[in-house]
């Protein structure tokens, strides 16, 4: 009778939580944080940005979230929205936003940033417009106020004309996929959670991770596919076929990249 491909797994040393807790990446996000300077987060899609910067987020009680940014009025709306949440009632803000200008909506931001250090995440920069960039220059205030923003490279069709606010190394953070000991480990540890089982498991979770160049999303998004019927034969991985299918974006959707993305998706410890 075939047996899992692998032992069940002991509690994960320090080396690795560190790896994927990106404890050493949050620490540097929490001193820029408390010294007020801006950085840009970069890397690949599925690498851990977003679960990074939440991670910040809630233990930031004066960060300004902006999941995605799209046209200026979108910008100031979720903005003014996010100053509601954190009910600030010195601020005096308007019961309900939508029926004013973008313009006015950027004068409500800007007043609150005055009054309170507050500190603007903005995830998810792809290629911002002139008029959007500009106004995340103008929040800015030439620095005064603090803004995270991340994006998949520090390059001009990603971050447009941001480009001057991470001109220097100590306003960048890169994002680096996992180490293939780590990837692999966490490949493990997540087929192990989801109770993922097949014969060929242990070669098959190799290739999963060679595959993804250790990205976490890419493996969270392989192993979901493994599950699925379509990559099964028997009790076995269709590796190969997965794989192409994962290539070509066809099959199982992406939606475990977005997965990766909470910050309590991995759970570091065995299962029971």
């Amino acid at each position: 009778m075939a047996t899992n491909a692998h032992k069940s797994l002991d509690e994960p040393d320090a080396h690795y939580l560190t790896a994927v807790e990106r404890t050493e990446e949050l620490a540097r996000l929490r001193a820029q944080a408390q010294n007020r300077k801006s950085i840009l987060v970069f890397g690949p899609a599925g690498v851990g940005k977003t679960r990074l910067l939440l991670k910040l987020v809630q233990n930031q009680p004066a960060a300004l979230h902006v999941p995605q940014t799209r046209s200026p009025r979108d910008l100031m709306m979720v903005l003014v929205h996010e100053l509601h949440r954190l009910d600030k009632r010195d601020l005096q803000l308007p019961p309900n936003a939508n029926s004013l200008s973008t313009s006015a909506l950027k004068g409500i931001v800007q007043r609150a940033l005055a009054r309170f250090p507050f500190v603007l995440v903005l995830d998810h920069l792809a290629g911002p417009s002139r008029v959007v960039a500009g106004m995340i220059r103008e929040l800015s205030d030439y620095g005064r106020s603090p803004i995270f923003f991340a994006a998949r490279t520090p390059h001009m069709e990603d971050i447009g004309t941001l480009q001057s606010m991470c001109t220097d190394r100590s306003e960048r953070l890169e994002i680096r996929n996992f180490t293939p000991a780590v990837a692999l480990e966490f490949a493990k540890r997540e087929a192990d959670r989801k109770g993922l089982w097949a014969s060929n498991l242990e070669s098959a979770l190799h290739s999963l991770v060679d595959w993804s160049e250790g990205n976490p999303g890419g493996i969270l998004q392989m192993l979901k596919m493994a599950d699925h019927p379509r990559y099964r034969a028997g009790d076995q991985i269709k590796a190969h076929v997965l794989y192409l299918d994962y290539r070509m974006g066809t099959g199982v959707s992406k939606d475990s990249r977005k997965e990766w993305s909470s910050p309590d998706t991995c759970n570091t410890r065995p299962r029971s």
